[in-house]
């Protein structure tokens, strides 16, 4: 391994302990930054890491309550960081230091707009887009599990991309670099969509969502509007580590409905069955905020820049968000699928 680099993971939340606790297992100095009450819990109990089949634990790792904590210890070479999109616009509302004294943030949020707004805030030098398609699992506070192994993306261009990548494949993530971010990010996107808001609003799981026609020819429609969009702003469809998203594409562009759904029933309701995804907890957690404004939003925000129509998408969002502001009651779609479908007609 090349000289270990020095790295500050904005939490210890699923992805920045399978992230920045990999990179610790392989001896890089990772320095983890949480919540006071949170930290102290962390520094007493330490970070497990279920890994392929395997038990981890880091007995002693370095937490701090605050970056600024974390910034008088050492410099950086990068920070990990992977809050949920709502939470982007507050974390760096809230930073008070100079953009000069942060390390570049390696972003593996879902999302396309988490990257510009780093860049908008701190400078573009402080921006390198990423992200995550293995699967992860909390089975507690500093304590996940791998659930399925697929790998992670960086975008290349930035000089610490390279190292960033291939420390992270050193460490067992199976990390590849993309030349565009843009084609990453939206194709990461694209596979976040299936099956979330559907299930979220209609309080249905995906394999749920497969098994209906017409909820069927909603979750199509919704990436049918998204590859159109993404094709308006010359961004392509490439396939990320672990994940097809080309073949996802081809089937929804072109196999008849009586032939995709069964196929990617089997592949996406199949592979999630009854487990909710993550706008379904979001939902369900009472934050009253919803990561489908970054998602679905985006797709029609996007749209309406470049006049495409995307109504389902639309649709989608508003009544999410009105789901989670409170402004339409939970049990109004709840196992209602034509009551979702009749608003779309």
């Amino acid at each position: 391994m090349s000289e270990p680099l020095r790295l500050l993971s904005i939490g210890a939340g699923a992805i920045g302990t399978y992230i920045g606790g990999s990179l610790a297992l392989k001896g890089h100095k990772v320095v983890f930054v949480e919540r006071p009450q949170v930290a102290e819990k962390l520094r007493s109990q330490g970070l497990k890491l279920y890994l392929s089949g395997t038990e981890h634990h880091l007995p002693d790792p370095q937490i701090v309550g605050s970056i600024q904590e974390g910034l008088d210890l050492q410099d950086y070479d990068a920070a990990l960081f992977a809050l949920k999109s709502f939470d982007t616009p507050v974390f760096l509302d809230s930073l008070t230091m100079p953009a000069q004294s942060l390390p570049p943030f390696l972003c593996l949020s879902n999302g396309v707009a988490n990257e510009p707004a780093i860049a908008t805030a701190l400078g573009p030098d402080k921006s390198i887009a990423g992200t995550v398609t293995s699967a992860v699992g909390v089975r507690g506070i500093g304590d996940v599990a791998l659930e399925k192994l697929r790998g992670v993306g960086v975008a290349a261009g930035h000089p610490m991309s390279e190292r960033l990548s291939a420390a992270m494949s050193d460490a067992g993530l199976n990390s590849k670099l993309f030349a565009r971010a843009g084609d990453m990010k939206w194709s990461k996107m694209l596979t976040n969509l299936i099956g979330n808001a559907t299930s979220a609003i209609l309080d249905m799981p995906p394999a749920a969502i497969f098994s209906h026609p017409g909820l069927y020819r909603l979750e199509i429609g919704q990436l049918q509007e998204t590859l159109r969009v993404m094709a308006a702003q010359g961004v392509e469809v490439v396939d990320l580590p672990g994940t097809p998203v080309r073949l996802l594409a081809f089937a929804v562009k072109f196999l008849p409905l009586a032939i995709s759904r069964p196929l990617l029933a089997r592949k996406v309701g199949g592979g999630r069955g009854n487990k909710m995804p993550s706008f379904h907890i979001d939902l369900h957690s009472g934050r009253g905020k919803s990561e489908v404004e970054f998602l679905n939003g985006a797709v029609v925000k996007a749209g309406r820049t470049h006049n495409i129509p995307t109504p389902v998408n639309d649709l989608l969002t508003g009544k999410l968000l009105g789901l989670t502001r409170g402004e339409i009651p939970l049990q109004h779609y709840r196992g209602q699928p034509e009551r979702l479908i009749g608003d779309l007609e």
